[in-house]
């Protein structure tokens, strides 16, 4: 399963983010714009909500096994979750919880 996690953290990395590319080349680098373009009807703010409570849950349960357990390099799916999103943040702390002993 390690490399199974680590292969849709990959995706999850490559395929979002060939998406925001192209929104910046088109509207250039208006983190604001993209915050606006994501709340343009009900639908896409639904779906903003839902990956933002996603994050945060998954940001709480990153934070818990990490202190618990005291793998510190799990909480490098904080960063992934919200700077990438939850497509990698949560693949990525699945692989980095294969290393435990």
């Amino acid at each position: 399963m390690r490399w199974l996690w680590l292969a849709l953290a990959v995706w999850g990395t490559i395929h979002p983010m060939s998406w925001f590319v192209a929104w910046f080349r088109a509207n250039g680098v208006d983190l604001m714009g993209m915050v606006d373009a994501w709340h343009a009807n009900a639908a896409s703010s639904g779906l903003v909500w839902d990956l933002t409570i996603a994050a945060v849950t998954l940001t709480i349960w990153v934070l818990v096994e990490a202190i618990r357990a005291r793998r510190w390099v799990e909480l490098l799916a904080i960063p992934a979750t919200f700077g990438i999103g939850v497509s990698c943040g949560l693949p990525l702390f699945l692989f980095l919880r294969t290393f435990r002993n």
